[in-house]
């Protein structure tokens, strides 16, 4: 080696043997450098909180900037989690309330690379940003800025008294705030404040879609990516949020209506006694035909001092055409029921005498009882037909996918599309040892499809896969295009800019329907899922609904 190349090699090693230190608006940083799986290393600040903790008197309120601090704030760690229970081993995490901290990851503080915000799922019960699950290894490799944030969950995010003070969707403000901190503080840290991608899985990408069509979070993101969830399924929108409020604190013994008295007796509740909440809460029809998600956004009332997070139901945005115009990338996993078969074979007995709970809240408020019924037995028929249905595991899976997931996303895009021509929809149905729900969670590895959850472990590392990524070749192609489709997106707002993945994903419309199949090959296709989403939309049709005209299917 040169005595050039060995000073060159020199600097190299020692920029990045040194803890990285940075200036953001509060004050300096000191962060850690890691390695990616090929070597290279990267600079991780953990920890970083973005607003003021959110106790005492500000818990339910909207998150305040965050104070100014002295020193230097070492950000190796990250910060603690919301209070809350494991979704799948049901293990209590005391966390803290103070848990509004952000994690960023970078390969360069000095380039201007377009940033990537993602925001986790969890029935807003549960989650938080953190590398266990949330690994920056595999986004990094693609020249991308990774920010992941924690923001507050249940009745300490979602708590809503119909007041000024306490309007709901704290927790969806705190993510507003996250992105503003982003915008604020990022080029810092290599990334560039006008190249933003907001994405997010299951309840993260219903956020996603409720910023695009919030008025609060408009110009503080660039495209947007919804992953198994969208603002028009039946779960991701909050009711009777004031009553919810009143059976919560007559749970914890308290049979108060007042807002005042209840917001005064629920700042002085444990957090731990608030977790769960939501399960506690439900009226009789959430329990059999809901997702167990109520603590979630809701549409606020209007005040003359509160701008509102949202202003309109989702569906009346959309079709108004009030929803940020920005590039979208809206898709479902093939199988995403698998996670709801044991739940489904649990109250079959109940289920094969009350079919009528397979009808969407959306559609039972609008036709009658007797409808309903009529409904739910079309809706038996059309999937199970004579079969025994505890053995038609398959049909099971198509159900509860369609119920909770397809027919929602396949609605949005169809609405949006008329507005936006850079519209992309996609279907996951890629398998291998990295589909950790379907393999190990679940432990149905011979059932057909991706379950919800599984194509989080092609875009993010974690512990559980780390070492499959390194042993199969098979599987890191899969994460390499997977991940090249979602960094290409947000470069340039068009998933496949160039003929490197040999396929054109080409933008939704509603006359074709076009969209990607990502699986063992990537294929572009029309009308996915076309027979079961035109059972669903005769029935929204029926009930008087807006829905995909016939015409388009």
């Amino acid at each position: 080696m040169t005595p050039i190349n060995l000073w060159r090699a020199y600097l190299y090693k020692a920029q990045w043997a040194e803890s990285p230190e940075i200036s953001v608006a509060q004050g300096r940083l000191r962060g850690s450098v890691e390695q990616l799986y090929n070597g290279t290393p990267y600079y991780s600040f953990k920890g970083i909180p973005y607003a003021e903790p959110p106790v005492g008197k500000l818990r339910f309120k909207s998150p305040q900037p965050p104070t100014p601090w002295t020193g230097v704030l070492e950000a190796v760690e990250h910060g603690k989690v919301c209070p809350q229970v494991e979704m799948f081993s049901g293990r209590f995490l005391e966390g803290s309330e103070d848990c509004l901290f952000l994690n960023v990851y970078t390969t360069s503080l000095q380039e201007k690379k377009p940033v990537m915000v993602f925001i986790h799922g969890g029935a807003f019960v549960s989650g938080s940003g953190d590398s266990e699950l949330f690994g920056p290894h595999y986004l990094l490799e693609k020249d991308v800025v990774l920010v992941t944030i924690n923001y507050r969950l249940e009745v300490l995010g979602f708590l809503c008294l119909d007041t000024e003070e306490v309007p709901g969707n704290a927790g969806m403000r705190d993510q507003v705030a996250a992105l503003k901190w982003v915008q604020e503080n990022i080029a810092q840290f290599g990334g560039d404040p006008n190249n933003v991608t907001l994405f997010g899985e299951s309840a993260g990408s219903v956020s996603v879609n409720h910023h695009v069509l919030s008025p609060l979070s408009r110009g503080l993101f660039h495209k947007a990516i919804m992953q198994s969830g969208v603002a028009l399924n039946d779960w991701a929108i909050g009711h009777d949020g004031k009553e919810r409020a009143i059976r919560a604190a007559k749970v914890l013994g308290k049979d108060i209506t007042d807002p005042n008295e209840l917001l005064s007796f629920f700042q002085t509740v444990p957090a731990k006694d608030l977790v769960l909440m939501t399960f506690k809460t439900v009226t009789m029809d959430e329990k059999h035909r809901c997702l167990p998600i109520h603590f979630c956004p809701v549409v606020e009332k209007t005040f003359d001092n509160v701008k509102p997070f949202l202003n309109d139901t989702p569906l009346n945005i959309v079709l108004q055409n009030k929803a940020a115009n920005v590039p979208l990338m809206v898709g479902y996993n093939t199988s995403e029921g698998i996670m709801f078969i044991r739940l489904f074979l649990k109250k079959l007995d109940f289920i094969l005498k009350n079919f009528q709970y397979k009808v969407p809240r959306e559609l039972a408020q609008k036709v009658s009882e007797s409808v309903q019924k009529e409904f739910g037995e079309r809706i038996r028929k059309f999937y199970f037909g004579d079969k025994d249905i505890s053995k038609d595991t398959q049909a099971i899976i198509s159900l509860e996918s369609d119920f909770h997931f397809v027919y929602g996303v396949h609605r949005l895009a169809h609405f949006v599309s008329q507005h936006n021509n850079s519209t992309y929809l996609y279907t996951f149905n890629t398998q291998s040892d990295l589909n950790i729900m379907k393999n190990v969670i679940m432990g149905v590895p011979e059932v057909a499809g991706a379950s919800h959850v599984d194509e989080l472990f092609y875009l993010f590392s974690t512990n559980m896969t780390a070492d499959t990524y390194r042993g199969q070749e098979d599987a890191r192609q899969k994460v390499d295009v997977m991940t090249k489709l979602w960094t290409d997106f947000a470069k340039t707002g068009n998933p496949t800019p160039d003929d490197s993945l040999g396929v054109k994903w080409r933008p939704y419309s509603q006359s074709s329907g076009e969209y990607l199949s990502i699986d063992e090959k990537l294929t572009s296709g029309k009308f996915a899922d076309r027979e079961r989403v035109e059972f669903w939309n005769k029935l929204y049709a029926e009930a008087g609904l807006p829905c995909i005209t016939k015409s388009h299917l």
